[in-house]
């Protein structure tokens, strides 16, 4: 199984069977799904592109552990903590003025379609702004496209928790696309 320099790079010794290193020449297949969630966590394009290199400049730092062929699986959940982690770190810092996101420029994918690309910063902005447990099962289903199973296991919960996380999120992001301003928000939940 590993050698001598494999096992001192990952700590505690041998793989077991169902666990195997993290193939850093296979991070790139999943750059899209990991792009798209951190959007939606963070509800800002820009910060998904940093939140997706810092992830990954994280995970390359050394040998990761996976099991089985669960790598989105791993890479989401690193995703996530730092996503956490960095949201914790903004909140010790001092706040400043940043530019407003009206200025972000067009997404050059989207230039032919901007109704598109505006609805899609409308949705994202929505899924941002919600309670973060129903953020992270809406961005695993519907933004990452994992099965309710398997988004359960990321978030260490039972699959019918995020069933009914899923829904009560598509709820309130619905409710808020509806709404006649983005500031206005109905109560009932």
């Amino acid at each position: 199984m590993a050698g001598p320099s494999r096992r001192g790079a990952l700590g505690s010794g041998q793989l077991t069977e169902r666990e195997r290193v993290l193939d850093p020449g296979s991070l790139g297949d999943h750059i899209d799904r990991l792009f798209r969630a951190a959007w939606a966590m963070s509800g800002s394009r820009h910060d998904a592109e940093d939140l997706v290199q810092e992830t990954f400049a994280h995970v390359l730092a050394k040998p990761r552990r996976v099991r089985n062929a669960d790598d989105l699986g791993y890479l989401l959940r690193a995703l996530r903590n730092t996503f956490i982690s960095s949201r914790r770190k903004a909140a010790r810092r001092i706040a400043t003025d940043g530019l407003d996101e009206a200025l972000e420029p067009a997404d050059p994918s989207r230039a032919t379609r901007p109704e598109d690309a505006v609805a899609t910063r409308e949705v994202f902005a929505a899924i941002a702004d919600l309670p973060d447990a129903f953020r992270d099962a809406l961005v695993a289903v519907d933004v990452a496209g994992l099965t309710y199973l398997e988004a359960a296991e990321l978030l260490n919960t039972k699959e019918a928790t995020i069933t009914s996380r899923v829904f009560r999120a598509r709820a309130r992001v619905a409710r808020r696309m509806e709404s006649p301003s983005p500031g206005v928000e109905e109560s009932g939940d």
